[in-house]
């Protein structure tokens, strides 16, 4: 007989004195003695008897009237047995080496999956395919032990086993013997087959960077009661056993590592993993020490392990020759030795051993940390970033953002360190042709993208940058550079006339080309297009480059010049978009000029295009330089928009964009008095731009008056309403039957929404911003469906009703208004009115912890960080109740219980009944201090003495005891007294989601 079975029928055998008619285990039940029995020093029967017997009973087989044997009934009677078993399991604390020792692998496989089944892990459901991190602590655990016990299963079941001396031949014992044999293979069968999921799930617990709890005999016996009464306690992440993370990943690594070692037999490489994790328990053993009370290793058996795999594993020294590359990286970086990292990577760059993947992964670790507050760590991440960047050059990618970030404010040492690293990333005599026009490339984009001369010559004199440039190329760029640096004085001979430069010698096609791509001197154009019309009379030169391009509605008149070498010139001289497209406006002016001065002579058509472009050029150029400071634009360029806006000139050319800024232009200056008076009314007709800004700018003259006044708000919400409606499009079938095929834009209104939108994003004026805004949300808010409204400043100047709702495109609305906060936050990020908007947009779709982080951002920018107190009008009830209600579905429930206090009518009601709450993910009791309300600190103190909880009960008490919060004081006290928690809550909360 085994020694199992010999336990088991030890276990049958053995009753204490009871009741004739009651078995000891039921005794235990209903005098609920089972706890009193377990903390006896030398329990009879002891625990492990105790699960066996209590499973058995549970799994009986029950026999029907007609003898037929059934499954075991679920009845009430086998359920409380089955969790008489767990609490036993969890008094041994779930420690697997004592349960494997004295439980059968069917009795251990039973209880295990009872435990899953009670941790509410879903039946069916693969433990691979659940993600740990999301899953309750609880549940998690439930989970890591039984793929823990499934691996260490299969790796005992690898051992040989020594055969039990058989006793006297029993038929009972031997059959039942058989039968628990025949079972065990059935579960190893089963274990097998999971085997390579149940290392998945372990592997993936060891990413995870949170505490686990399991189950106590308390938290069973809350699962037992009935739903309401548990109160959730059981899902939070308190309730339980806690098990640290470094205690749970020393088990796992250990428990990996044996699977991995006994796999290895049969795929050697396996081996390599095995040493991997049996290293990292014995790093882990020593981080936790002798303080552990839930891990149990056997380091005599570990360190034999680890012996064994140094002899299976080709061992390394810790010397750096030995190591490789990564095992060197990680070591510096665990020491703080960043000098040798740079160093490894810069020597990787001849090489190419490293992954990319990795070195961008060690770049990120150092950005985290320096984003953390180490600034020492700035240095070091620009040197690895300049070291990953030429990298990629190296091998044909594009240059990171990071990189240029980075570089955003170059300096002597930068470009000292950037021009060693190339040198000693590339091999002059070695390397391939490629590589050398790869690192020749960067260093000449590297010298555009700087504005000082001296750093651009510390690189065009360096010895790599001669060696691979060509004379040529460096003189040309080096010409670039102080053509386009404002300390060089380029104009030494004006030029009388822009037909009086002769043309230079003729040169090669090509490099005259590419030279009138580079060019951005109008001058130097003409004479270039000269040249090559010298040379070849059948090409057409303004199809070199894409970059030029002109938009369709020039293309047709300047491409109907009959002149060749005109026509190209004109073409080309509108490169002045594409250099106002990339806010090369000097550049832009000097083009424009000179195409101006060209087509004066022959078009007047071309000539009042160059001049609206001109007009367009002057708005960016002000609004990029001088208007940034708030400073009036002049008055010379309010009449010239006003005059581009007036004109009636019939068959000119007109671009959309330019009527679109001049709109804005007038809106974001508050021209407010021209718009709704003085703009003729043939414009409101003709211009849909026009139209939109007298009645935006009629509407923020009209705030200020009574809303019986406001005639202009509704006529712009009937012109945004229906630039939001859809026309469904319907055909008529075989039957005759009309059906409806789909939604498209209304054609109806004035303008698309594409175009409305794009229109918004060229206003910077608050009030009109506030204006579209507000009208948006009213319209968002007027759907049947709508749960949360959203507030917004001036909403209530809006209809409350549409009398079409189906024509509505709704979803198109709520894009809309989301993209608005978006760019209104690009322009102002501390509008707390639009902080509140875009609060309330994550407060609907139910994202609660981004919306407290807009909730509070509101109150920050409007108290200076809440060291004043955040006017009412911010902080109204209803925000305080949206942020009552996010803290609540966020499990924090002291903080809704302190927020309650800032409601203008205390709602104790909600306080008291989140103070219930056990399972608050909040700091709890560290908050007490920012409770000022006497009533919920003495509830506090009820509940905590009703609850036993001594230490938090005398937390509350010397609250209350604070002589600032006695009832008898003035109120004046009282309110300092609200103010200054008030102050340090939300701070707190604050520095909590920000």
């Amino acid at each position: 007989m085994s020694a199992e079975a010999a336990d088991r029928e030890a276990a049958t055998s053995s009753r204490p004195c009871t009741p004739p008619q009651t078995c000891w285990f039921e005794f235990l039940l209903e005098e609920s003695l089972l706890e009193k029995h377990l903390r006896k020093p030398c329990p009879d029967p002891a625990p492990v008897q105790l699960i066996v017997q209590f499973l058995e009973q549970a799994s009986k087989p029950s026999v029907n009237e007609q003898n037929q044997v059934q499954p075991p009934p679920d009845n009430k009677r086998n359920r409380i047995l089955k969790l008489l078993a767990l609490k036993v399991a969890a008094h041994l604390k779930w420690d697997l080496d004592i349960l494997e020792k004295s439980l059968s692998v069917p009795v251990l496989n039973m209880l295990l999956n009872e435990l899953l089944c009670i941790s509410r892990v879903p039946p069916g459901t693969k433990h691979v395919d659940m993600d740990l991190a999301t899953l309750p602590p609880t549940t998690a655990m439930a989970i890591l032990l039984y793929n823990r016990w499934a691996i260490r299963t299969i790796v005992q079941s690898s051992f040989p086993v020594k055969q039990a001396k058989p006793g006297p031949p029993q038929l009972s014992v031997m059959n039942q013997m058989q039968q628990e044999k025949e079972l065990t293979e059935n579960i190893l069968k089963v274990l097998k087959e999971q085997a390579a999921d149940s290392i998945l799930v372990l592997e993936a617990a060891l990413k995870l960077n949170k505490d686990l709890y399991v189950h106590t005999m308390r938290t069973l016996d809350l699962l037992a009661m009935e739903p309401g009464m548990v109160n959730g306690e059981t899902e939070s992440s308190t309730a339980g056993l806690k098990i640290k993370t470094e205690e749970m990943q020393c088990q796992v690594c250990y428990d990996l590592g044996a699977v991995y070692f006994q796999q290895g037999s049969t795929n050697s490489a396996v081996y390599e993993n095995a040493r991997e994790k049996f290293f990292r328990t014995k790093e882990l053993i020593a981080e936790i020490g002798s303080l552990s009370l839930h891990c149990t290793i056997d380091e005599k058996r570990l360190a034999g392990y680890c012996q064994a795999c140094d002899v299976l594993v080709p061992s390394s020294d810790s010397t750096s020759h030995q190591l490789t590359p990564y095992s060197q990286v990680h070591i510096c970086l665990r020491s703080g030795n960043y000098q040798e990292v740079i160093k490894i990577f810069t020597e990787d760059n001849l090489t190419f051993s490293l992954p990319v993947q990795f070195r961008q992964s060690v770049l990120r670790e150092l950005s985290q940390k320096a984003q953390q507050g180490n600034e020492a760590l700035d240095e070091i991440c620009f040197k690895v970033c300049a070291c990953n960047t030429v990298r990629d050059i190296l091998e044909g990618r594009t240059i990171s953002v990071q990189f240029n970030q980075l570089f955003l404010r170059s300096n002597k040492e930068k470009i000292d360190f950037l021009l060693e690293v190339c040198s000693r990333s590339i091999n002059l005599e070695k390397s391939s042709d490629l590589l050398k026009g790869n690192m020749a490339a960067f260093l000449k984009n590297v010298c555009l993208g700087l504005e000082d001369l001296q750093h651009v010559f510390m690189i065009s004199s360096h010895e790599l940058f001669i060696t691979l440039l060509k004379d040529e190329e460096r003189k040309l760029l080096v010409d670039q550079m102080r053509k386009r640096s404002p300390r060089v004085n380029l104009c030494i001979k004006p030029v009388t006339s822009f037909y009086d430069i002769p043309a230079s010698a003729s040169v090669n096609i090509g490099q005259l080309e590419h030279q009138l791509i580079l060019s951005v001197d109008p001058w130097r154009i003409r004479q270039i297009l000269i040249e090559l019309h010298g040379m070849t009379s059948d090409r057409q030169f303004w199809t070199v480059s894409n970059k030029w391009e002109v938009p369709s509605v020039y293309s047709g008149v300047i491409l109907g010049i009959k002149d060749n070498l005109t026509r190209d010139l004109v073409y080309i001289l509108m490169k002045g978009l594409h250099c106002s497209t990339v806010k090369d406006f000097a550049h832009a002016k000097q083009l424009f000029a000179a195409c101006l001065e060209l087509v004066t002579e022959f078009s007047p058509k071309l000539r009042q295009v160059m001049l609206n472009e001109m007009l367009l050029l002057d708005i960016h150029t002000y609004e990029a330089g001088t208007g940034q400071s708030g400073e009036r634009p002049p008055s010379d360029l309010i009449s010239r928009v006003r005059g581009y806006l007036e004109m009636r000139l019939p068959d000119i050319p007109l671009r959309q964009v330019i009527a679109e800024e001049c709109v804005a232009f007038m809106l974001n200056w508050r021209e407010n008095e021209y718009l709704t008076l003085q703009v003729p009314a043939f414009l409101l007709q003709s211009n849909p731009y026009v139209k939109l800004g007298q009645l935006l700018a009629a509407t923020c003259k009209e705030l200020p008056g009574p809303k019986e006044s406001r005639r202009t708000a509704k006529d712009l919400w009937e012109v945004v309403v229906q630039i939001c409606s859809v026309s469904s499009q319907h055909k008529r079938g075989n039957d005759g039957r009309v059906s409806l095929i789909k939604q498209r834009e209304s054609t109806l209104g004035i303008m698309y929404r594409s175009e409305l939108l794009s229109f918004i994003k060229k206003l910077r004026e608050p009030l009109v911003l506030t204006i579209i805004l507000s009208l948006f949300v009213k319209l968002h808010n007027v759907r049947e469906d709508i749960v949360n409204d959203i507030t917004a400043e001036h909403i209530s100047i809006w209809p409350s009703s549409i009398p079409n709702l189906q024509s509505v495109d709704f979803e198109a609305v709520a894009i809309t208004v989301k993209e608005l906060v978006r760019y209104a936050l690009s322009i102002n990020p501390n509008n707390h009115s639009w902080l509140i908007i875009q609060a309330d947009i994550y407060f609907a779709t139910n994202q609660y912890s981004a919306a407290l982080h807009y909730y509070l951002q509101a109150g920050a920018v409007c108290s200076d960080f809440f060291n004043k107190a955040v006017p009412p009008d911010v902080y109204t009830d209803q925000v305080i109740k949206r942020m009552i209600k996010c803290c609540s579905l966020l499990n924090c429930h002291t903080q809704v219980a302190i927020l309650c206090q800032f409601l203008r009518e205390i709602d104790y009601k909600t306080a008291f009944k989140s103070l219930q709450e056990q399972n608050s993910h909040d700091a709890m009791d560290s908050y007490y201090d920012y409770i000022w309300d006497v009533t919920i600190l003495e509830y506090l103190t009820y509940l905590h003495h009703k609850r036993g909880e001594t230490d938090k009960r005398q937390i509350a008490i010397k609250a209350i005891g604070q002589t600032e919060l006695n009832a008898s004081n003035p109120e004046e006290v009282l309110q300092l007294a609200a103010q200054r928690r008030k102050k340090k809550f939300l701070q707190a909360m604050a520095k909590l989601y920000f």
